[in-house]
């Protein structure tokens, strides 16, 4: 298979804007990210694929390999499209979510409110609560699992899809109390698009998502894609390759019917990466920060299960389901969010790193390819190269002059001070004369220290831990501030490190 790639540069011109981190990735390090995606679609027998790096909000690098259409001279492209499955789900959460924002329903509405054809749905026991429009977004709604039948629904008319509601669907569980995917509730969930903004779904998410955003090539009809920029979708079966069929947007569109490409989906990952961290200034997405925030947080559990990385290494997977969105930590990189595709011919996955800025998108045009496994290597490759760094929160006020005065205290303690800057809790804790006693004794056996700026760890704006560099090995400061106002220290802790020791009480198993 024939490899393309885009440069940085041009990458760079075709998202618009500086380059910020992204002019800092070494050439071997996207080299490296390349022959990865390239040798998975090899291995995985995948007629043509792309893939894109999305850092602060920018596809900055994207790469290709293979063909769109097999039997001709095609190669993919960063504008290819490829039929994006179960990613849709999250362009109709940010929908749902657009009509909360204005006032238009509640996520704890009862689904019925708009769609009156569910007020006679049978529920499986009499203690069952009404299914809220937040149970279908985090798939708790208690239908059952519609994997693989729902993919075979894209095109289900929508007075069809009404004689199914009619006629009634099962519950595997009542409403609210598990976590079971369901195309069936994101098809609903479409249609309440549909019936509280008075427009098609489709006409609603071009208006309200795509066009904002620009993202030009996506489309949930693909009947409007132009031949030259359209992928083929493939079954691989028996050592042969052949065409699957692509249906048109219908009532099931809403959970999986979207087509994009990789210069679009760079766009959309970028919208989400944007809202990280918290901050003041205008709001310019086509949805706000906050909401692009809670999203991406877990709103229903899923068991954890423990399994093993690229490296072979065993790791747990805690996480579960936002609105529209996988959720998920791990301790390598914290916070993971995304969503992953797969419908007959094709395979697509988005993921990225809030707390990083940083993001992976790929697709290709073999029947549910999964990508994670790559995914997962990819990650750990820009980990170990040392270009993924992590966004810090930004330091209150309150919190730099509760730093300044804490090594104030460490080069010469003073009671005085000590009691001004102290929680009321703080020397009921631990006694003033045992924490000038440990000042004391530290500094005396840390020798001559200089300040230093930055945080090794610093999870909000009111917590952080730091190091002075001294004689004899660093000295960790840990202070917390209390919820008063002004903000005092209730937490306080310092010990001299041996050199070479982590400078981060923070530990990952």
């Amino acid at each position: 298979m024939k490899r393309l790639t885009c440069s940085l540069l041009l990458c760079l011109t075709l998202a618009s804007g500086p380059p910020s981190r992204a002019s800092h990735l070494p050439a071997a390090v996207l080299d490296a990210l390349d022959t990865a995606f390239t040798e998975f679609a090899a291995r995985e027998n995948v007629p043509g694929a792309a893939w894109g790096l999305v850092v602060d909000g920018r596809l900055v690098h994207a790469g290709s390999t293979g063909l769109r259409q097999l039997g001709t001279d095609t190669p993919v492209g960063p504008d290819t499209v490829f039929r994006i499955a179960s990613m849709t789900k999250s362009f109709t959460a940010v929908a749902i979510l657009q009509l909360r924002d204005a006032g238009k329903l509640s996520l704890d509405d009862p689904v019925e409110r708009f769609l009156p054809e569910l007020r006679d749905l049978p529920y499986p026991t009499s203690d069952s609560p009404r299914i809220t429009l937040r149970q279908l977004l985090t798939h708790s709604g208690g239908f059952p699992e519609d994997n693989p039948w729902g993919d075979r629904q894209l095109d289900l008319p929508e007075e069809s899809f009404t004689e199914l509601l009619t006629q009634g669907v099962p519950f595997s569980t009542a409403p609210g109390t598990e976590y079971e995917y369901s195309n069936v509730g994101f098809a609903l969930l479409g249609r309440v698009v549909s019936r509280v903004s008075g427009m098609g779904y489709a006409d609603y998410v071009q208006r309200h998502i795509l066009e904002p955003l620009g993202m030009r090539s996506t489309t949930l009809e693909p009947a409007s894609v132009p031949d030259s920029q359209r992928s083929e979708g493939y079954r691989f079966e028996d050592g042969v390759h052949s065409v699957e069929s692509q249906p048109a947007h219908g009532a099931f569109g809403a959970m999986g019917g979207m087509l994009s490409s990789v210069e679009d989906l760079a766009r959309y990952v970028g919208m989400f990466t944007a809202a990280f961290p918290a901050r003041d200034g205008e709001d310019t997405l086509p949805l706000s920060r906050a909401s692009l925030r809670e999203m991406q947080q877990i709103w229903r559990s899923r068991s954890a299960r423990v399994t093993r990385d690229a490296e072979g290494q065993t790791v747990l997977f805690a996480g579960g389901y936002g609105y529209g969105l996988r959720s998920w930590q791990d301790c390598r990189f914290g916070q993971i969010a995304g969503h992953t595709g797969g419908l007959p011919g094709f395979g697509s996955q988005m993921r990225w790193l809030p707390e990083y800025g940083i993001g992976l998108v790929a697709m290709g045009n073999r029947t549910y390819l999964s990508w994670s496994t790559v995914f997962d290597q990819v990650f750990a490759q820009l980990d170990a190269a040392g270009v993924l760094h992590q966004r810090q929160p930004v330091p209150s006020a309150a919190l730099t002059r509760a730093r300044a005065d804490v090594e104030s205290l460490f080069e010469q303690w003073d009671d005085g001070l000590a009691r001004r800057i102290a929680a009321n809790n703080l020397f009921l804790d631990r006694s003033l004369a045992k924490r000038r006693q440990q000042f004391l004794e530290t500094s005396a056996a840390a020798g001559r220290c200089i300040r230093s700026d930055g945080y090794t760890r610093l999870p909000n704006a009111l917590r952080g831990q730091w190091t002075m560099n001294c004689e004899h090995g660093p000295v960790l400061f840990e202070i917390t501030l209390a919820p008063i106002q002004p903000p005092l220290i209730q937490h306080l802790e310092l010990r001299l490190l041996e050199a070479g020791a982590p400078t981060s009480t923070e530990t990952c198993p």
